[in-house]
């Protein structure tokens, strides 16, 4: 009896202690993620944009009821992105397809994120359908030191601007480390991706060209968004062959997952580059541990033709109610 006793005592012991070792290893990590909140539009019709078919009167019927459907959803799925690798919520997370700040503070003040600590950085786009980039950070963790738009000047061939998302560049502090953070929706393939890969190889361009005026050593650069392009495309490759970054997720892409399916194939548009600096490992810095697509069972397609999917919240006209047609994506730093 006294050795089962002992025994079992010891083996609480070390549950216990394996428990407290497992939170220790997690209080030091945090997640950087993005996620495309597809087509996340008010109710009010903006006369200077076509988000017509975002209000009640429009093709999508979009109401108040289902824009708190979806304000609810999203918080959801930001409130648990890198749960299991941190204790954390997201310290950074890039989103794309915002309307406007309205829909930021709707988000932020959810149920599942109003006691988080988080603000926003956002600027209005040119963008034809009023969609913009934003970085909602944790102001524990995050100090915003500056700002700014970067413009995408595209021209067609008739001489017009193409009106598409503007870059978001963000200077600021993670705990005590200079980060520049470049939060990206580029130009769709709607066009035909051989058509309009100029427009994200210019973006691409656009970016290097920014990072030739910063006058910082060792800088630690952290490149978001859904870039409309995989890993191993031309416009990634640029950035990759200034020799400043390393892509995790270059090997999250295969035929069976990805962060979006399109006609069953997948893609991983979404990606998150970071600089060669965050494999320091100098106490005060940040290192990298891990890259993923945050893809749990309550944001997929459950059944069906389209099972293992994002589950979107339209397909078409078609109202699903459900999350985004994007699956989000993170890294996971260590504070050292």
């Amino acid at each position: 009896m006294f050795t089962k006793r002992f025994c079992t005592l010891d083996f609480y012991t070390f549950r216990n202690t394996l428990n407290h070792f497992t939170l220790s290893i997690l209080k030091d990590r945090y997640t950087i993620a993005f996620y495309n909140l597809e087509n996340f539009f008010d109710t009010t019709n903006d006369p200077y944009t076509l988000d017509d078919d975002f209000t009640p009167e429009g093709r999508k019927a979009w109401n108040e009821t289902k824009f708190g459907k979806k304000v609810k959803k999203m918080a959801k799925a930001i409130a648990q992105i890198g749960l299991e690798e941190s204790e954390h919520p997201p310290v950074l997370i890039g989103v794309a397809e915002v309307e406007n700040k309205k829909v930021i503070e709707a988000l932020l003040g959810a149920k599942t994120l109003r006691d988080e600590d988080y603000s926003y950085v956002h600027f209005d786009s040119p963008d034809e359908r009023g969609i913009d980039t934003a970085l909602i950070y944790h102001q524990k963790h995050f100090k915003v030191l500056d700002a700014e738009t970067i413009p995408l000047m595209i021209h067609e061939e008739d001489g017009d601007r193409d009106l598409t998302r503007d870059i978001l560049y963000v200077h600021g502090q993670l705990h005590q480390e200079e980060v520049h953070v470049f939060v990206n929706h580029w130009p769709s393939r709607r066009d035909g991706a051989d058509e309009t890969q100029h427009k994200r190889i210019k973006a691409a361009e656009t970016i290097i060209q920014k990072l030739n005026t910063l006058e910082v050593e060792n800088p630690n650069y952290i490149i978001m968004g859904d870039f409309n392009d995989d890993p191993n495309s031309e416009s990634i490759q640029r950035l990759m062959e200034t020799g400043l970054f390393i892509n995790p997720m270059q090997k999250l892409l295969s035929p069976d997952s990805g962060s979006a399916n399109y006609k069953g194939e997948w893609s991983l548009f979404d990606q998150i580059l970071i600089s060669h600096s965050f494999l320091n490992y100098e106490e005060g810095t940040h290192s990298f541990k891990k890259a993923n697509v945050f893809s749990p069972h309550f944001l997929k397609e459950w059944k069906g033709k389209y099972k293992g999917n994002p589950f979107r919240t339209f397909v078409g006209k078609k109202y699903l109610g459900g999350y985004s047609d994007h699956f989000p994506v993170y890294v996971i730093l260590k504070e050292n």
